[in-house]
């Protein structure tokens, strides 16, 4: 048998492959490519090593409190999401059992949401990439049967506008550029807890409004709306204007909290107004980034024209997501958490986060290191502002920066307009942020402020008459 014979190039290509250390070899002794395509291919672990390096100037994932993102997963799901990670999730098809594992997701999650639906027939909603996809799914749907409605009547449809809080997560201001539909946010108010007041919502509504956003965990506080008043407060509107305006549920944060912690807590479909939900399965569904789920209290609030009917992939593919070609792996695994977990198994998990951050809001109320914004917890979540009565010479913008030298990120940021003056820190617990990593988190916070206060002011403050540009 003849064999070709080897270039000087290949021979010495395979000698450095053989011979070389990793970081004496000619591929790591350049930087990076970083505006063009490399000319030449580089050994595996070559190209593994350099990418893996750069990441080490990351955070550590496990010390970012800042992110309601799942940042531990049991190497089971691991090994599953590695093992489905180059199926697509649109090939029905061609992957028809990881379909009919996505269906198993909604009709799950739609039963723990109290949709009206039996064994016969699948429950109405899709996973998504994201909660945020989700969201805008959901909201198409509100506009396209709005729009219908006004048609049926002969009135105008160029002006839609939805109802928000404030509060509202970033995913919905999106929507409504992305979509021409005017938003309109009720306030955020002190003298109310730094809530949005449900009757402020329903003043907002008119004729032209495609539906009103209820949230079950803000991003700012993690508040849970009263989306029961709201549902009550929308019946009587509905009732004397002759309206049909929907509610529509963000439970991104809390839809896979509230389930398991407060069970009695009415906020989903049992609420006669609650039309579309939006959850994130990537947050508290624990599964790693990204997957969302949008659902529908039944099939007749998803509009038809909306539906999607492909066939260039072999058999009739219903779709009615906005992405087409997205990963199956972390719809795997969310099944593989709702079977290895179960009812009990969630609860446990949530309520271990909760007391975390129960122990950290003793520990800050015990403390000068601030005062809790939201007294109500509800989800493993904690915001806090410094304390009114302390005159400090340094803001919770340097408690987070100097906290990162310990490679804790926990953000600070300013409330909504109307409470824009308040400026807070928050801590989201999430499971593997035990009870030693909050007690050396409250360690550092400690190590922190006095390092603060010990320092001389560095920044001038203007007097009356100084002229501030």
């Amino acid at each position: 048998m003849l064999h070709r014979k080897k270039t000087e190039k290949e021979i010495k290509q395979a000698k450095e492959e053989v011979l070389d250390p990793v970081f004496g070899g000619r591929d790591l002794m350049r930087p990076a490519p970083k505006f063009r395509l490399p000319r030449e291919e580089m050994p595996p672990r070559n190209a593994y090593q350099l990418v893996h390096d750069e990441l080490l100037l990351d955070g550590h994932s496990r010390l970012n409190l800042a992110t309601f993102v799942t940042t531990w997963i049991e190497p089971e799901a691991q090994q599953l999401m590695s093992e489905s990670f180059d199926k697509n999730m649109i090939d029905k098809d061609e992957y028809p059992q990881t379909a009919e594992i996505e269906m198993r997701c909604v009709n799950i999650i739609s039963e723990l949401f109290h949709a009206r639906s039996d064994e016969k027939e699948n429950a109405c909603g899709c996973s998504t990439i994201g909660s945020s996809e989700a969201a805008m799914l959901c909201g198409m749907a509100m506009k396209w049967n709005w729009r219908k409605k006004r048609k049926a009547q002969g009135k105008d449809t160029s002006k839609p506008n939805f109802v928000t809080g404030s509060d509202v997560q970033v995913c919905w201001e999106k929507f409504g550029v992305y979509w021409d539909i005017e938003l309109r946010h009720a306030p955020m108010k002190k003298e109310n807890g730094y809530r949005v007041a449900m009757e402020d919502l329903v003043a907002l509504c008119d004729e032209n409004t495609i539906g009103v956003l209820g949230i079950l965990g803000t991003t700012y506080t993690g508040e849970y709306q009263d989306i029961k008043k709201l549902d009550k407060l929308m019946a009587e509107y509905n009732a004397k204007t002759g309206y049909d305006i929907p509610i529509h549920v963000d439970a991104a944060s809390g839809g896979f909290v509230a389930p398991f912690l407060d069970s009695r807590l009415e906020w989903d479909f049992r609420l006669e107004g609650v039309k579309s939900i939006n959850v994130s399965g990537h947050k508290y569904g624990l599964v790693a980034p990204g997957v969302g789920w949008a659902l529908w209290k039944d099939w007749s609030y998803l509009p038809e024209e909306l539906i999607f009917h492909v066939s260039y992939l072999g058999g009739d593919m219903p779709t009615f997501a906005i992405n087409f070609s997205r990963p199956g792996a972390q719809v795997i695994a969310q099944y593989y958490n709702f079977v290895r977990l179960g009812f009990e198994g969630y609860t446990n998990i949530h309520k271990a986060s909760l007391s975390v951050i129960m122990t950290l809001k003793k520990l800050l109320e015990k403390s000068e290191l601030g005062e809790v914004v939201m007294e109500d917890i509800r989800m493993p979540l904690l915001a806090f502002k410094l304390k009114d009565n302390h005159d400090y010479d340094f803001t919770v913008y340097d408690i987070s920066g100097r906290l990162r030298r310990y490679g804790w990120q926990v953000p600070a940021y300013t409330l909504p307009k109307d409470c824009g003056d308040v400026s807070i820190l928050r801590i989201v617990a999430k499971e593997g942020f035990s009870h030693d990593l909050a007690s050396l988190l409250v360690k550092h916070l400690r190590e922190v402020m006095k390092e603060l206060k010990s320092e001389k002011p560095k920044r001038i403050k203007p007097s009356r008459e100084a002229k501030i540009c």
